[in-house]
């Protein structure tokens, strides 16, 4: 199956039309399958995906410029693409079409797409554990960039066919005006007390940092914990990390217990009434970043994957996002995060999905 795997690979990147010749022409033919080996001199959209040095930037800046558009599905916000979209515009010249959906809707139009033989996505861009369901279903490509060496460790996936270039740490955002800083909670067993009563949210897709969270504390103790928070005080269940920010901002959810570290940020910086905390397990996933299997725009893909990995960094710095390059000065690199691993995630999710559905979501009794 594997060999299969790459055979299709090879075949189907031959149809680009776009090529350089490298000195390891022959070398990345071989390891990308027969079909390569057939075509000496021809390199494939797979090997693309593999190009390094001075003469491989040389041969993706031609190709990209030939192909002049590169497609983007990503989860993230319209204001954050749009920054990074036209910087990459502005130094390569290359058209970036964004289509904007929930991890949940990438997942689903990139695997439809790749069964049904459209190929229209270059660059998948979202959750770690949504990136390893898309390698699972073999939508993705391995690649290989120099700048792997400068990230933070874990952040390139053990098969490469996806890469973390920022980090989402959860972090609790509340109201400054509806909740006071000495009646914070110290542990999650305060959050039974009858002051939240009423008062705390959730966003309604996260039985992954919930999973991680009651690993932390012990399974049987940090179920129990959730269900005496249920119990006594109930959570306000919200659909989407941005809008559970804003409504802490409006006083609608007071505190809320799954939002994302640079929203809250930016919006404190911005001088919204909020600030944030962390209660201990800290944790944390990787946005990933990957290239499509049957990218139709392969030189533009990897031109603008190794630009995620350089000069966005430094943009997403500025936006408050916890970049994973060591070369860029990130305070937050340095809490004591605790990963969530997608391949668990992705193996135990039957499970911490019905109880993150029967215990927060639902909130039975």
């Amino acid at each position: 199956m594997k060999d299969d795997l790459k055979t299709e690979r090879g075949a189907w990147f031959l149809r680009s039309t776009y090529f350089c010749l490298l000195p390891s022409a022959f070398l990345l033919a071989a390891l990308a399958g027969p079909a390569l080996a057939q075509a000496p001199g021809k390199t494939s959209g797979a090997d693309v995906a593999l190009y390094q040095g001075t003469e491989g930037f040389r041969c993706l800046a031609e190709g990209a410029k030939k192909e002049g558009v590169v497609s983007v599905y990503t989860s993230a916000t319209v204001a954050d693409m749009a920054i990074l979209a036209a910087a990459f515009e502005k130094k390569h010249g290359i058209k970036v079409n964004v289509w904007r959906a929930s991890s949940e809707g990438i997942i689903q139009r990139g695997v439809s797409e790749m069964r049904g033989g459209r190929n229209e996505a270059d660059i998948f861009e979202t959750n770690g554990p949504d990136m390893e369901s898309l390698h699972r279903e073999q939508v993705l490509q391995e690649a290989a960039s120099p700048h792997f060496a400068d990230l933070v460790p874990g952040a390139v996936a053990p098969h490469r066919e996806w890469v973390g270039a920022r980090i989402n740490i959860y972090v609790m955002t509340y109201n400054t005006k509806l909740v006071r800083k000495e009646d914070l909670p110290r542990s999650f067993e305060d959050l039974a007390h009858p002051r939240w009563k009423g008062k705390l949210g959730i966003e309604a897709s996260d039985p992954a940092w919930f999973a991680m969270v009651v690993n932390e504390l012990g399974e049987a103790k940090g179920l129990k914990i959730f269900r005496d928070i249920v119990t006594a005080n109930g959570i306000s269940v919200r659909k989407g990390h941005t809008l559970l920010t804003n409504l802490v901002v409006a006083g609608e959810v007071p505190l809320a217990l799954t939002t994302y570290h640079y929203r809250a940020e930016q919006i404190r910086k911005a001088g919204a009434p909020v600030d944030w905390f962390i209660l201990p397990p800290a944790i944390a996933r990787f946005q990933g970043m990957g290239l499509a299997r049957r990218a139709p725009h392969p030189h533009a893909a990897m031109l603008f994957y190794d630009f995620m990995l350089t000069d966005a960094q430094e943009l997403l710095a500025q936006r408050e996002f916890t970049v994973t390059s060591r070369k860029i000065d990130s305070p937050a690199q340095k809490l004591p995060l605790k990963f969530v691993d997608p391949k668990w995630v992705l193996d135990e999710s039957e499970k911490w999905s019905k109880l993150y559905s029967e215990i927060v979501v639902r909130q039975l009794k």
